[in-house]
């Protein structure tokens, strides 16, 4: 087996804009480095190394592989074991040749959601692909989407190769958890992901658990970023957190599709309303999980009608945004959520929010079959 350089040899990384030198190995971030000032929640940052989407790409005539990882997972007081790691997805030539469960390297302790962290200091692991077909082929590994993972090192016992170009389009998305996917099975059964491999697209997921805010900075990066496509999903953590009212969501949003304007003017952009929450549609945020484990909306209805924003009123407002703009920007367009997961579906919201596994998988197909069809915003 032959060692093969991470960084500025035959790998390319794709789906990170930064990788940070750690004192093990390198850690991909899916937000470039300016960007590290301009937030001071931790929730962010946590959000930005957890590398969905984050894959190594490259050519071999190998027929073993091995990675060593250094993974970062979570673990309360209260259970037993870590948080589950994730799994470490193999592609070869497109198609899913091997899947393995990323090993458990560091452990962050704490009390509770919230409280103090202490860090346990873990080794990195190492995982092993074997039988891979004869022949040349293209490769990629695919990270866990739901867990910061620190590349080592790489070895193959055969040549490694950087990829061909494959003419395929390079479709950039950004979202909440519901487009970041923690729970989806592995790192290929994310929606955009699915979506992705039947709309024979590259994506690049800017998707932020907890975080889809229209942060200006998120806009800006889109905007510098080289992108045949461009997809945002904009509106549940905006009412989860209630983060905005009426007065402020609407030009909040205007400004957002501008700064992105301003770097792709003519791509087709896809603006897409939340999916179904039966806790929030009519009902303001904040939430709070309740007793059942289902999320509930803790805010008072009647603030709607005075600026407080439930799932109703932003996806009226969004679309209403997008008819307003297509005067002038005939390559904007608009999806409601509910056309992924809609009112009959909210039995595959695992806490009445976020999707199972099962659900993410037939998102992906649902956005294919309207973005990527004959008419569709993205044909």
């Amino acid at each position: 087996m032959r060692a093969v350089p991470l960084v500025g040899g035959p790998v390319e990384l794709r789906g990170a804009l930064d990788l940070e030198i750690t004192p093990t190995g390198v850690m991909p971030r899916r937000l470039p480095a300016w960007t590290k000032e301009q937030y001071q929640d931790p929730s962010v940052h946590g959000a930005t190394v957890m590398p969905s989407g984050v894959r190594l790409v490259f050519r071999t005539d190998a027929r073993e592989l091995e990675f060593d990882v250094l993974t970062s997972t979570g673990q309360l007081d209260t259970d037993p074991r870590p948080r589950p790691t994730g799994m470490l997805d193999l592609l070869v030539n497109g198609a899913l040749a091997g899947r393995h469960q990323a090993p458990v390297g560091n452990v962050v302790r704490m009390a509770g959601p919230g409280a103090v962290q202490r860090l346990i200091p873990g080794e990195p692991g190492t995982v092993r692909f074997t039988g891979l077909p004869t022949g040349m082929k293209k490769v990629e590994l695919w990270l866990p989407q739901q867990t910061p993972t620190e590349l080592v090192a790489l070895r193959a016992d055969g040549d490694v190769l950087p990829p061909l170009p494959d003419g395929r389009r390079r479709w950039v998305h950004h979202g909440s958890s519901i487009s970041h996917c923690l729970e989806a099975d592995g790192p290929t059964d994310t929606w955009p992901v699915v979506a992705a491999a039947l709309g024979e697209v590259e994506v690049i997921n800017l998707s932020q658990a907890g975080n889809a805010l229209l942060d200006p900075y998120v806009a800006r990066t889109i905007r510098d970023m080289p992108a045949d496509l461009v997809s945002l999903k904009v509106g549940i953590n905006i009412v989860s957190l209630a983060a905005f009212r009426l007065r402020t969501f609407g030009p909040a949003v205007h400004g957002f599709l501008d700064t992105i304007r301003d770097g792709h003017p003519d791509t087709p952009l896809l603006l897409m309303s939340p999916v179904s929450c039966p806790a929030l549609e009519e009902t303001p945020g904040p939430t709070a999980m309740g007793p059942d484990g289902k999320i509930t909306a803790v805010g008072d209805p009647a603030e709607v009608a005075r600026g407080a924003l439930s799932l109703a009123v932003v996806r009226a407002e969004l679309e209403r945004i997008v008819t307003a703009r297509r005067t002038r920007d005939p390559h904007l367009h608009y999806l409601d959520g509910r056309e992924l997961i809609g009112p009959d579906e909210v039995g595959d919201l695992a806490d009445g929010l976020h999707p199972t596994a099962a659900a993410y998988r037939r998102m992906g197909k649902h956005f294919a079959a309207h973005a990527f069809a004959s008419g569709g915003p993205f044909r």
